[in-house]
């Protein structure tokens, strides 16, 4: 008779791959599309599965995309834009129709369709820029998204949030101990706590030590970086924080506390290191922060009031970089992504796929031909500054921003780079490389250093076909030759 199987080592075996799954379970990106050129839905897809990235945050419910991420099992945040509000609001019927076009035709609990998790209601409505534009609307908004998941039976499946910009909260020493909702949302915030309490739904804030170190004088380079030589902040009580991002989780906390509600989970709705645009954005820097980052979530590390209760999920801002975003706040709000607009990848950073490991680039890309627009010497160029604003109204010039990765070029250099940007987003018009006779198309690339001249994605229908129809070319040639 033979002996009894050994239960034990598969058991552990079970533990174990439990343990690691967990670990990268509570890690997501967010997935933006404000950009000339996406990448194919398909092939972000691709990347994010090659990478182990579980979890996934959009900022609209692009049906490309989600039927993209149906049968891929990864959990996916829908958003709804802020203009859309105003409308959500005051129409229950306008809910449950954009609920019906954006969550019901796609959802699915089976590896069919996508699995959708969460829908947020605007992104960041009160933050301060907008002024009280917002207020008014997303109770209604909210109230009116969750009865439409409700009538079409899944109220209880997905989850209706709000993300919230770290200015929603204020603390005059800067600490958790001082730290409250805005006045102005007092009213707004009690009704919107109120209702993810009732409906178990998480408390999505942003945190963003990159800002807090541009913003606020008392935070320091290195206290943003999670570095060990960072001075210390002591709050109350023997608090100490010894980062930027465990003192504004802390503020949340202290203010959810306040309104009445200190044991509301907490979602990092968007935390990253900008890479270009600005002094101290670069993809040194932010492989410091976000290796520092992955340790962290990683290690499940809590924080001075929560010290056994981390975040329950982050949303690393951003996948990709995006050229037309808004530049309001600086041109690094175009630079935001671990991968450029490419799908490639900047730095070595682990989510999850072990330490040891590079990000798994995206795979058989479709470029614009190797043709680039550059100011033409021969001609004379000293008038052309009014040619340049042109060409960076309508391209992405953030690079050249003071501290950005092309701020050192000297004239005409940095007008060929914004005329050629202009170039590549107008997918190399002949005539977007005119600028009154001062461009020139080359074949040469003018990169110089770290600064690159980036030629554009073939989005086109044919470009991304071109290897399908080359290798079927190839095989013609191969049958009529033998």
């Amino acid at each position: 008779m033979p002996p009894p199987p050994n239960l034990c080592f598969p058991f552990l075996f079970l533990l174990l791959t439990a343990t690691i799954s967990t670990k990268v379970q509570a890690l997501g990106v967010s997935w933006g599309t404000t950009a000339s050129h996406p990448l194919p839905p398909r092939k972000v897809v691709e990347l994010l599965k090659s990478n182990n990235i579980t979890k996934v945050r959009l900022f609209d419910s692009d049906p490309l995309v989600l039927e993209a991420l149906s049968g891929s099992n990864i959990g996916v945040t829908v958003g709804i834009p802020n203009s859309m509000l105003k409308t959500l609001n005051s129409s229950k019927k306008a809910a449950e129709s954009w609920v019906h076009d954006n969550v019901t035709r796609f959802f699915s609990t089976a590896r069919t369709g996508a699995r959708i998790e969460n829908v947020a209601v605007g992104d960041e409505p009160f933050h301060q820029m907008y002024g009280e534009q917002f207020h008014s609307v997303v109770i209604g908004a909210v109230i009116n998204v969750q009865s439409a998941l409700a009538k079409a039976s899944l109220g209880s499946e997905i989850k209706v949030v709000v993300p919230l910009s770290s200015d929603s909260i204020q603390s005059e020493s800067g600490l958790p101990s001082k730290a409250h909702f805005r006045p102005d949302l007092n009213k707004t915030m009690l009704e919107l706590l109120t209702f993810l309490d009732k409906h178990h739904s998480p408390f999505f804030v942003t945190i963003s030590p990159f800002l807090s170190f541009l913003q606020d004088k008392n935070v320091s380079l290195d206290f943003a970086l999670f570095k060990e030589t960072a001075r210390p902040r002591n709050d109350t009580h023997s608090r100490t924080y010894r980062n930027s991002f465990d003192l504004t989780h802390d503020n949340a906390v202290a203010a959810l506390s306040a309104a009445g509600f200190p044991g509301m989970p907490i979602v990092v709705a968007r935390v990253g290191w900008p890479t270009d645009g600005a002094a101290n954005a670069s993809s040194q820097t932010a492989e410091i922060f976000m290796k520092a980052l992955m340790q962290r979530l990683h290690a499940k590390s809590g924080t001075a009031l929560r010290p056994q209760n981390p975040p329950s999920e982050i949303f690393i801002f951003s996948l990709f970089d995006e050229n037309q975003r808004s530049i309001a706040s600086g041109g690094f709000e175009r630079h935001w992504g671990v991968f450029t607009f490419d799908g490639q990848a900047k730095y070595r950073i682990d989510f999850g796929q072990g330490s040891s490991k590079d990000l798994v680039n995206a795979q058989e890309v479709d470029y614009l031909p190797s043709k680039w627009c550059v100011v033409d010497n021969n001609k004379d160029v000293s008038n052309a500054s009014a040619r340049v604003l042109d060409a960076c109204s309508a391209a992405d010039c953030s690079a050249l921003s003071p501290g950005g990765s092309c701020s050192n070029l000297s004239w005409p250099g940095n007008a060929s780079y914004a005329f050629n940007n202009y170039y590549q987003q107008h997918d190399q018009a002949r005539d977007s490389c005119d600028f009154g006779g001062l461009g020139l198309i080359t074949t040469v690339d003018p990169s110089i250093g770290s600064c690159r001249f980036w030629i554009e994605l073939d989005t086109s229908e044919a470009g991304s076909h071109s290897r399908v129809c080359l290798f079927w070319l190839l095989i013609l040639l191969i049958t009529v030759l033998v």
